[in-house]
């Protein structure tokens, strides 16, 4: 520490890169300070740090780390302590630029594996990035003395060493409970669970905290069931949604979508105080939408189009500008080719033509001229060739209920079982709707992306930065990817775009198809970290959070440059 004062008195006054002078480790009382990335300007992106803390400074009991979830619960807790920390500090470090700005990657309502903080047996790294201190371009080295003297060493002391057992306790007994949840749906085959007074609805548009005075969930008697959780004697109870095809009705503004909402971002953990803690979905399951004009490369779309007016192939699909049927029928497809084994949909962000055909539009549009095979025609299909459950929202076609194993009805957001009830109505207005006469679903595409989709330069330089929740630049492309709703943290964009940097970097699309691409993309985040797409093994990583595979698929399938080869 003393050696970094030096050396910051020295170079006070000089030219702003100077500062590459202070690069390095150095030892401060309780921790270690690593100055891995200095900036070139105080205009440019902030310098990034690491304060390493051993765990004889701030023990970690070995049980906290026993596991993975508990390891993640864990890292995030004190990751909200240290953003708490940085926020409320009032460092006042003045400067040009952004002098003195003190960025971290705090944590949202989930609880995601992040680079922000990483614990282990040894030590807990907290990674920060900072605005070196300058006045114009020049050091201002008693700002920058405040900075690592003052700043640094207070937010350490206001998070991790100020933590306490309990807080952390707390954390890893909520992780264990929500593993056990998860065992239970394993076991029952359930592919969502739902607890009784969780709270569903957000605060509003732009933030996902709970709403206040907002009507506790109350699972229908018919689908409650009563699950032992650890950490406390009482059970919990809560609403399970077995496999099969539900439908979620009612109408409109009384809560089917806010519903459909919690179920589809219950495929992560949730932090407590969220409302959906205890809310919890098939870690496969992913939320299908139309999205008109996206790219398409090289997919199978013929399950459910077939026959195009111009002899198109199906079989091998591709279009820069899908209309949202064909997107749909798209979006169906690469869910299934990645290892989806649950569909959420909501007829509000649904192709109507994609979903349903009722009995006069068959009548008048006969089957030899139309190409779309609607999905009501295949879900039974889906799950008993393939075992892929759906949850669907549906207000506007009571066809459904011939297909359906339950329905659930939403009435001022309260769900009741109606199951036998819409069963009932469709036995006494049966429908003739001349479904089709396939007994098999089809064939789900297995592609190889070729490497040269992936372009990554950009002049002499290669580069793929993410700017926002939904864009990602590679190179001189933009892959836009909106309508990928499961994707909640802009640092899971950052990852995804290291993962295309290093798969342009290590050839590894290599001859894989890409459901084993995936795979091996999980198995090195498993074995050797977040940090190893990065090329900063040792250093700070940069902002990033663990994507789900599904969400990878999704933005290379929306790559204009992707260049495909299917599995003969």
């Amino acid at each position: 520490m003393k050696q970094l004062m030096q050396i910051l008195k020295k170079i006070d006054g000089k030219g702003y890169k100077a500062y590459k002078s202070v690069q390095g480790h150095y030892k401060f009382s309780n921790f270690d300070l690593y100055i891995d990335y200095v900036q070139g300007d105080p205009f440019a992106t902030p310098s990034k740090i690491r304060a390493v803390v051993p765990t004889r400074k701030r023990a970690l009991k070995d049980e906290w780390l026993a596991s993975y979830r508990r390891r993640v619960a864990t890292e995030d807790v004190i990751a909200r302590k240290v953003g708490t920390a940085i926020a409320k500090g009032n460092f006042s470090i003045k400067g040009s630029g952004k002098s003195g700005n003190i960025q971290f990657d705090r944590p949202g309502q989930e609880v995601l594996e992040r680079s922000a903080v990483q614990a282990d047996s040894n030590s807990i790294t907290v990674c920060i990035s900072v605005g070196l201190p300058a006045n114009g371009r020049k050091i201002n080295g008693r700002e920058a003395e405040k900075l690592f003297a003052n700043a640094i060493p207070s937010i350490l002391n206001n998070s991790v060493f100020s933590i306490s057992d309990k807080e952390i306790e707390n954390a890893v007994q909520l992780a264990d409970q929500q593993e056990a949840i998860r065992a239970e749906m394993r076991k029952n085959d359930w592919i969502s669970f739902v607890a009784n007074g969780s709270i569903l609805p957000r605060g509003s548009g732009i933030s996902n905290r709970p709403l206040k005075d907002a009507v506790p969930f109350q699972s229908p008697t018919e689908n409650e069931v009563t699950i032992e959780i650890p950490h406390q004697t009482a059970p919990i109870k809560g609403m399970a949604v077995e496999k099969g095809i539900t439908l979620i009705v009612g109408g409109g503004y009384h809560g089917k979508s806010t519903i459909l909402e919690a179920i589809e971002c219950g495929v992560y953990s949730h932090t407590k105080g969220d409302g959906r803690e205890y809310v919890l979905t098939d870690p496969d399951a992913v939320k299908i939408r139309a999205e008109d004009g996206r790219q398409i490369t090289g997919v199978n779309i013929s399950p459910f189009i077939n026959n195009l007016p111009h002899k198109q192939d199906t079989s091998f699909f591709s279009t820069e500008n899908a209309s949202g049927s064909t997107s749909q029928a798209a979006n169906v497809m690469e869910a299934l080719e990645a290892g989806a084994t649950t569909l959420l949909i909501d007829e509000d962000t649904s192709a109507t033509n994609f979903m349903i055909r009722d009995q006069r539009m068959q009548q008048l549009v006969h089957k030899d001229k139309e190409p779309i095979t609607p999905f009501i025609d295949k879900i039974k299909q889906l799950r008993d060739q393939l075992d892929v459950s759906t949850l669907l929202v549906m207000g506007g076609s009571g066809d459904y209920f011939d297909v359906a194993d339950s329905v659930i009805m939403m009435e001022a957001y309260v769900p009741y079982n109606v199951t036998d009830e819409a069963k009932a109505i469709a036995a006494a207005n049966p429908i003739d709707r001349g479904a089709i006469s396939e007994e098999m679903f089809g064939t789900i595409s297995e592609r190889y992306f070729q490497q040269h989709s992936l372009q990554t330069r950009k002049g002499k330089k290669s580069k793929t930065q993410a700017k926002g929740l939904t864009k990602i630049l590679m190179g001189q492309t933009d892959i836009t990817f909106a309508a990928t709703e499961q994707l909640v943290d802009t640092s899971q964009t950052r990852m995804i775009a290291e993962i295309i940097q290093h798969l342009d970097r290590t050839n590894g699309l290599g001859n894989k198809t890409l459901h084993e691409l995936l795979n091996t993309i999980e198995q090195q985040m498993d074995q050797q970290g977040l940090a190893s797409f990065t090329g900063f093994k040792n250093q700070h990583p940069g902002d990033i959070a663990r994507p789900r595979r599904y969400e990878i698929a999704a933005v290379l399938n929306r790559m204009r440059t992707a260049k495909v080869n299917q599995k003969q």
